[in-house]
């Protein structure tokens, strides 16, 4: 079973920065798509960025130009650059990934979502 294991959350001013990274482990045979949601407050989850396995990315759209995810498939690790923060970027980060499993059903390979535990990130006024 792949777990996912989140770090580089805390406390920020706005216009300041940081830096997530997530770490898959265990038995891992493949890992797909990989990305980074968030939770506010009374809110939904939603998406924040993600990366192909072929390092395509795609944004929401409140954060295209200050957050960059990039990805280290030597060490199953994604990350998220985020630059000039927000206090409305204060949520609860969850990693995601999308990992390929060996089990075939059907001729279909079975793939299984995977998430962290989540870091909170507070960006404050």
């Amino acid at each position: 079973q792949v777990q996912l294991v989140e770090s580089g959350g805390g406390l920020v001013q706005a216009g300041g920065s940081l830096r997530l990274s997530c770490a898959a482990s265990g038995s891992i045979f493949s890992i797909n798509d990989m990305g980074w949601y968030r939770q506010a407050p009374g809110k939904q989850r939603e998406l924040v960025a993600i990366i192909t396995s072929g390092d395509s990315t795609n944004y929401a759209d409140s954060v295209k130009g200050r957050f960059t995810i990039s990805r280290d498939n030597a060490k199953n690790t994604v990350y998220l650059q985020m630059n000039s923060l927000k206090p409305e970027d204060t949520a609860v980060y969850y990693c995601h990934a999308e990992e390929i499993t060996t089990v075939v059903v059907a001729t279909t390979q079975v793939y299984l979502e995977r998430w962290g535990q989540g870091t909170l990130v507070t960006v404050s006024s």
